[in-house]
């Protein structure tokens, strides 16, 4: 790790309706490092991560991402909200693997890869397909660029979609509990993929509930309820020995 910031959240909050789902959140998160979201359901943890990439926007509090402000800019003394292709250019600064994969159905392996490289970045077919190949080899798919995601297991479909993250080339990758819709027997394929990632010094932020894999890869732990921040910390720390009842009430509960 550099010792940079690729990630400042002050003093984050948004609402649904009535609701207060992130309350005056404030988060850092360190070049190169894996930050491991954990906590109960409702705590906030995915809002949080929607809202880093502009997915969502925040009704209070200010986000960075490599020291540009995301979804707004400073004019005048005061943040005014970015133009809609702005917030595009910076929301390719990370990318987003969610829940249920999010393919396109009808697009190849290849292709579901390739479709943000070439119509969003405009960049050459060429090159594009060269390094979607290289990326299905990497989350080790290579020899099922020409499937479609009806054909492929769903840790398979979960892994085209880690390696379409990477094809935009992002400063950071959002994981949203990448497992949790995968039967048991398919987690640990796509775990092995985000394990290497992290060897390999991708600053990753992980909406989790496998506590095995924030244990043995995080940084740093963040346990949420309630839409705060209850405690941060090394996994020896939160995860072993952690200081708030509702830390150790919750690992309790998970183990």
């Amino acid at each position: 790790m550099s010792g940079t910031v690729m990630v400042e959240a002050r003093g984050v909050r948004k609402s649904f309706g009535g609701t207060e789902v992130l309350k005056d959140l404030s988060l850092t998160v360190v070049e190169g490092s894996v930050t491991c979201l954990i906590g109960p359901s409702g705590s906030g943890k995915t809002t949080f991560l929607r809202c880093l990439n502009r997915l969502e926007t925040v009704d209070a509090g200010i986000i960075m991402i490599d020291g540009a402000l995301v979804g707004v800019d400073q004019r005048g003394g005061r943040l005014v909200e970015q133009r809609e292709r702005d917030i595009a250019k910076t929301r390719q600064q990370s990318g987003m693997v969610f829940q249920r994969f999010n393919l396109f159905p009808h697009r190849t392996a290849l292709e579901n890869i390739a479709e943000g490289p070439l119509f969003v970045q405009k960049r050459p077919k060429a090159e594009v397909l060269r390094e979607a190949r290289e990326l299905l080899a990497r989350v080790g798919l290579a020899d099922r660029a020409d499937a479609y995601p009806q054909e492929l297991s769903g840790g398979q479909q979960q892994r085209v979609a880690i390696a379409r993250a990477l094809a935009m080339k992002p400063k950071l990758i959002l994981f949203d509990e990448p497992t949790s819709a995968l039967d048991p027997e398919l987690v640990g394929e796509v775990l092995a993929v985000m394990k290497q990632l992290a060897r390999e010094g991708m600053t990753m932020i992980v909406v989790t509930h496998e506590l095995g894999f924030a244990r043995d890869m995080a940084d740093q732990v963040v346990f949420m309820a309630d839409g705060v921040v209850v405690e941060t910390g090394p996994p020896a720390q939160v995860l072993g020995n952690p200081i708030e009842t509702r830390t150790r009430e919750f690992v309790a509960s998970v183990i």
